[in-house]
């Protein structure tokens, strides 16, 4: 009986060549998207469930609703800065995973540029409302609060399970060499201020003092910049041994980095939103509690920015990581100082708003005491509980100058 078929007709011969091409397209494409889809999700359920902070993300929609409708200003204060926390852990963790999927100089670009997103936002945010006042002492409590209390309570915690412990002398002198010259060019506007006035008791500060602080702050803006690059050229290539125990892998492959960079610019957008609403509230809420400006500006919003990496900061102390904790406190410190606060500036200058250096002389005496006690502490490699509570100490006492400035 012959056969209707027959079996010399290739598999992949004319017209049914393009059908099974395209049907194979079609599995291997479903199969990296499914691949795809899994990483992504994998991801973000990885953010998500790393902290308990996260329960606080229900006050994002409230600091939104509170701003639209007009509440008061107290309950859109008290909105926002909860939504800022859960947030600032957020970015802290993606900032992680993306820096680990990248090179080093990008990683420490990404660092540099997201690491202090929450003082970028509120600083341009209130910078743009032509609140200065808040700008400066919002950067200068963030210095404080990761130099003094983050680095103390660090300290504080790691001296309860070891006598002792130790981390890499050079690195941690270097940061503190770096921190020193960016406190000195702070005070170098402060002590220009004050000598044209002793010498000249009749100048007009905003018609013949504030020029000269132009240029002085603008100028110095550049160089401290300029210093703070190359700064992650020695941490990042030419030194990078000396930093070796600070950079972790978390372990994310390199095909999660779309999905990182994308949580990324969500997670920026929205604390840039909240960020807003929050420098909205802070002139009713300082009128309707009588609050000093200053203590909401240089203490409590430092807190709540930081709280992620105060954390972070315990808990690699008490897990004997001081290499790590050196680096988010100093290293924190170090990029609102050589990196925040002159991007600041500089926004400033394009933008025509006269933003300057200029601190006044007490936050200025402040930050010099500060940036001396953690240098004098940090240079022997060392650290114990009496530093910590000395760290600690000091950060209350100036807690209690600016609640009563």
């Amino acid at each position: 009986m012959p056969s209707t078929t027959t079996d010399r007709t290739p598999l992949l011969s004319g017209s049914t060549a393009g059908p099974v091409r395209r049907t194979l397209c079609v599995r291997f494409s479903g199969l990296f998207r499914r691949s795809t889809e899994r990483s992504w999700l994998e991801l973000y359920r990885r953010l998500f469930r790393r902290s308990w902070l996260n329960i606080l993300l229900v006050f994002v929609p409230l600091s939104i609703l509170a701003s639209q409708l007009e509440w008061r200003p107290e309950l859109q204060f008290a909105f926002s800065t909860l939504a800022i926390v859960p947030l600032s852990a957020l970015l802290g963790n993606t900032t992680d995973q993306l820096s680990s999927c990248l090179g080093d100089a990008l990683a420490g670009l990404v660092g540099a540029t997201f690491g202090n997103i929450v003082e970028i936002v509120v600083g341009i945010s209130a910078l743009l409302r032509e609140e200065y006042r808040i700008v400066q002492t919002a950067l200068l409590g963030s210095i404080l609060n990761n130099l003094v209390f983050v680095l103390g309570c660090s300290f504080f915690a790691a001296g309860f399970r070891y006598c002792e412990s130790n981390f890499q002398t050079t690195a941690a002198q270097t940061s503190g060499s770096l921190m020193t010259l960016a406190c000195i060019m702070l005070v170098i506007p402060a002590a220009y201020h004050t000598a044209l006035l002793a010498e000249c008791p009749h100048l007009d500060c905003d018609d013949q003092i504030l020029p000269g602080l132009r240029i002085i702050s603008r100028g110095t803006s550049i160089i401290i910049l300029l210093v703070y690059a190359a700064q992650l050229v020695f941490q990042l290539k030419t030194h990078a041994y000396m930093y070796e125990s600070n950079r972790g892998d978390s372990g994310a492959p390199m095909k999660q980095t779309p999905a990182a960079a994308l949580a990324l610019v969500v997670l920026s957008l929205i604390v840039s939103i909240c960020a807003d609403n929050l420098v909205a509230s802070i002139n009713g809420t300082v009128a309707r509690y009588n609050l000093s400006k200053t203590f909401m500006g240089a203490i409590l919003l430092p807190i709540v920015g930081n709280a992620a990496q105060w954390l972070t900061a315990v808990r690699m102390a008490i897990n004997n990581k001081m290499e790590g904790c050196i680096a988010i406190s100093v290293g924190s410190a170090i990029q609102v100082a050589a990196f925040v606060i002159p991007l600041l500036v500089t926004i400033g200058w394009c933008t025509n708003h006269d933003l300057t250096l200029f601190f006044a002389n007490f936050e200025t005496i402040v930050l010099f005491v500060s940036v001396l006690l953690v240098s004098l502490l940090i240079q022997d490699g060392k650290s114990n509980f009496m530093e910590g509570l000395m760290l600690i100490a000091l950060y209350l006492v100036i807690a209690l100058a600016f609640w009563v400035s």
